[in-house]
């Protein structure tokens, strides 16, 4: 599902990652820790196709079997489009769009047909609970319902991976369990793989593994056991 090895990524004269080898199989959700500064969300952003390694000539970067590397800029678009959905810590919404139509706009720019677009976006909706708030814009909407918008708009085009970046730092106790119950249904209805950059311990810690990164390098890969 992902394979990257020997990647680094320079700022200047920074080094951020140094070196990083991951594989990450198909359906696993995996969970990425370490303190602030280690890397975290650079490794995220490069496997996530929104940023670049600094060493793409004796590094790989494989998602689904594709080198990403060896992409145009057009056609790195676009697989992120069709491939891999996004969740940030804070939502990311459009505060002039409704509910329904903030989860619709990555299959627009898919060019996916409208009606058909919006019978997935409803379903997505419903399934997350919020099926009496299509209408509603995101200011109308609760901490915990607005990241739900976020997750149904990641799934919207049926990605094989969603990249996570500190999903629930933003909620309270209460909405952050449900957010990271609602993975594992996900995971079990549709067979996404998730990657997940967390500072919470208990999300973490459900993972099928964790990574623990050090200093921009991946120092422990545990298993962990239900």
């Amino acid at each position: 599902m992902i394979k990257a090895t020997n990647i680094h990524k320079y700022y200047g004269e920074l080094q951020v990652l140094k070196g990083v080898d991951l594989h990450i199989k198909k359906g696993e959700i995996v969970s990425v820790v370490g303190a602030s500064g280690a890397g975290k969300t650079t490794l995220l952003q490069i496997l996530g196709t929104l940023d670049v390694q600094s060493n793409k000539t004796d590094s790989e970067l494989l998602i689904n079997g594709t080198d990403t590397t060896n992409l145009t800029d057009k056609q790195l678009a676009r697989f992120r489009n069709e491939h891999i959905g996004f969740i940030f810590q804070f939502h990311q919404l459009l505060p002039e769009f409704t509910a329904l139509e903030n989860v619709c706009i990555p299959a627009f720019i898919k060019k996916t047909n409208t009606s058909e677009t919006q019978k997935r976006a409803k379903e997505l909706l419903g399934f997350l609970g919020l099926s009496r708030r299509y209408d509603h814009k995101p200011a109308e909407l609760s901490g915990g319902e607005q990241q739900r918008v976020a997750v149904a708009r990641a799934l919207i085009n049926n990605p094989s991976i969603i990249f996570a970046d500190e999903p629930s730092g933003n909620l309270d106790s209460e909405s952050a369990d449900n957010l990271h119950n609602l993975f594992f249904e996900l995971r079990e209805k549709f067979g996404q793989t998730f990657v997940i950059v967390t500072h919470n311990e208990e999300l973490a810690n459900m993972a099928d593994r964790k990574l623990t990164m050090v200093d921009g390098k991946i120092i422990d890969k545990a298993v962990l056991v239900p």
